[in-house]
C-alpha cells in the first residue's frame, strides 16, 4: 500500500513538472523586432502579431536601396532575435542617358538621392527640367538640348538682306546685307546670330553714295550748265556745237594782246608828255591822234 502511493505521488509529481514547462515553453516569445537601418520588414512579416519561440522574420532592403549581401531572416530565440546579416547600399543610377548636345555636371555622384545639372552645348539651350534626381527608377526629369534661334532680321530702306526662309534664323547663321543701286552700305555687311539669341551687330544702313545723281539731280546739272555756258556755242538742231569756238580761240586771244600792248604804249607816252610839261599840263597840244589812242 505505501509502495502504491509513493509511485502515485512520484507520477503525479512528473505530470506537474511536465505541465509547467509546458505552460513556460508556451508563454516564451520574442517582441516585435525593430528596424535597422536601410531595411524594413517585408509585407507578410509584418501581418505578424506575435512572435512565438523559434519564429521568424524577413527584411527587406529600404525604398532607394539594394541587396548588397545577407538573407535578411531572423529567428526567435530563447525570448531573443538572432542577428541580422542582410546588408542594403544605395541604388546607383549610373550615368544618364546621352542625348545630342548634352552634358551633365556629376559633381554630387550618380547614388540615390543625388541631384546632376543639365548642360547644353554653345548655341543651345535646355527645354524641360534643368536638373535631373536620381530615384530608385532611375533618373527623373526630361529635358532636352535645343538650339537658340535669333529674330528675323530687320529690313533697311533702300536695301535688302540675304535671308529667304520663313524660320528664324539659329546659332552659327549669317545675314548678308546689301544696298540698292546709287546708296553706299554703311555698317557691317553681315550679321550673325550667337549663342545668346542677339545678333553680333546691328543691321547696317543703306545712304545716299557720293558722286552719284538721282534723275532729279542730273536735270539740275544739266540746267546749270546750259545757263553757264560760253556764249560762243551755237545751237544746231537741239546740239550744241563746239567746234568752230575752238578753232576762233587763237583769233580773239591775239586781238585781246593787241589791245592790251596798245593801250600800255599809250598810257607810256601820256606819261612822259607830262614829265615834259610839268604837273601843270592841260594836255591842249596833244594832237587828235593820240587822243584817239587814248580813248580805246
Amino acid at each position: 500500500m505505501g509502495v502504491f502511493l509513493d509511485t502515485c505521488g512520484r507520477r503525479r509529481v512528473k505530470s506537474l513538472l511536465l505541465l509547467y514547462l509546458f505552460v513556460v515553453k508556451a508563454a516564451a516569445a520574442c517582441s516585435k523586432p525593430k528596424g535597422m537601418e536601410n531595411t524594413v520588414l517585408t509585407d507578410k512579416s509584418l501581418l505578424m502579431n506575435e512572435f512565438p519561440e523559434g519564429s521568424e522574420v524577413h527584411w527587406e532592403c529600404a525604398h532607394g536601396y539594394v541587396r548588397d549581401s545577407g538573407s535578411g531572416s531572423m529567428t526567435c530565440v530563447d525570448n531573443n532575435w538572432t542577428e541580422p546579416d542582410l546588408i542594403c547600399k544605395k541604388k546607383d543610377c549610373g550615368l544618364p542617358k546621352p542625348q545630342p548636345n548634352m552634358n551633365f555636371n556629376m559633381s554630387a555622384g550618380t547614388l540615390f538621392g543625388a541631384s546632376i545639372k543639365v548642360i547644353c552645348d554653345k548655341g543651345f539651350r535646355v527645354v524641360g527640367l534643368s536638373y535631373k534626381q536620381c530615384y530608385e527608377a532611375g533618373w527623373s526629369g526630361r529635358a532636352k538640348c535645343q538650339i537658340v534661334t535669333c529674330g528675323k532680321p530687320v529690313e533697311v530702306t533702300n536695301g535688302r538682306h540675304s535671308w529667304d526662309s520663313q524660320d528664324a534664323p539659329k546659332y552659327g547663321e549669317t545675314i548678308s546685307y546689301i544696298c540698292n543701286e546709287g546708296y553706299t552700305l554703311t555698317g557691317k555687311e553681315s550679321i550673325m546670330c550667337r549663342e545668346t539669341g542677339q545678333y553680333d551687330s546691328q543691321a547696317p544702313a543703306c545712304k545716299g553714295g557720293r558722286g552719284i545723281l538721282t534723275a532729279e539731280g542730273k536735270a539740275s546739272t544739266a540746267s546749270v550748265a546750259s545757263m553757264t555756258s560760253s556764249p560762243f556755242q551755237d545751237k544746231h538742231d537741239g546740239a550744241i556745237d563746239t567746234s568752230e569756238d575752238v578753232g576762233n580761240m587763237p583769233v580773239i586771244v591775239s586781238v585781246i594782246s593787241v589791245v592790251l600792248v596798245v593801250g600800255i604804249l599809250v598810257l607810256s607816252l601820256h606819261k612822259f608828255l607830262l614829265k615834259r610839261k610839268g604837273s601843270y599840263d592841260t594836255r591842249e597840244d596833244l594832237k587828235p591822234e593820240l587822243l584817239q589812242f587814248q580813248n580805246l
